[in-house]
């Protein structure tokens, strides 16, 4: 079957994007990154893992598996280690393809630069292709859209040429009642946050607005 990532990761002299996209964190952007990155690898591919966070789901560390990881870098802020993306090992490595989890993520002061988005700008540009994942509420121009119609303030956002810039981009759907089972199941929070979750950022309609949208950015990107 025609692999058009493949074909054209093989062919790239620059690094290429491809962005798991999904609605919500618990829909499986991490497995299905993870997926990807194996049967890669299966194809001769060079692929480590530059940062993955597995959440202590189950289901995500059984994907990880054998996979090559390189190790995270520890920075000190206000006295607490905390381990970021080691991006000059990656780059120093100099994988074919690294796989970059949450992208929209704030780096600790002391990094390289602020965001991971800026992490995976500077692999590309070093000819690393990259696999990420993204939940759309992070987009710069779904801000406004996505705090009325949720209530929710998103502070960690991408700027939406990271996405266009993607060379392809997948979307992970769940139906809003799945993945309201998958919260109850245990399978995305502990049981503590489950039911204050449901109540808010995962009640049904929000995530029926976080779906349309998601599913819409990746008809757009046709």
């Amino acid at each position: 079957m025609p692999d058009p990532f493949l074909d054209v990761l093989r062919a790239a002299k620059q690094g290429r994007l491809k962005v798991f996209l999904g609605m919500a964190a618990g829909v499986g952007k991490t497995v299905a990154m993870l997926r990807e990155a194996r049967r890669l690898r299966a194809e001769g591919v060079d692929v480590v893992c530059a940062f993955v966070e597995t959440h202590g789901r189950e289901e995500t560390a059984r994907e990880l598996g054998d996979l090559a990881v390189v190790p995270r870098r520890t920075i000190t802020y206000r006295d607490v280690p905390l381990e970021e993306m080691d991006l000059d090992a990656v780059l120093a490595r100099k994988p074919d393809v690294a796989v970059v989890d949450e992208l929209a993520h704030t780096n600790v002061p002391g990094s390289r630069h602020a965001r991971r988005y800026q992490d995976v700008e500077a692999l590309l540009d070093a000819g690393v292709s990259v696999l990420s994942a993204l939940n759309v509420q992070h987009l710069e121009s779904l801000h406004d859209l996505v705090l009325r119609a949720t209530g929710v303030d998103v502070r960690e956002r991408v700027p939406d040429r990271v996405l266009h810039r993607a060379d392809e981009i997948v979307i992970i759907d769940l139906a809003p009642d799945e993945l309201q089972e998958r919260l109850r199941a245990g399978k995305v929070y502990p049981a503590t946050r489950v039911e204050r979750a449901l109540q808010g950022f995962f009640h049904a309609d929000n995530l029926t607005v976080l779906r349309q949208l998601a599913l819409r950015e990746v008809a757009n990107a046709d």
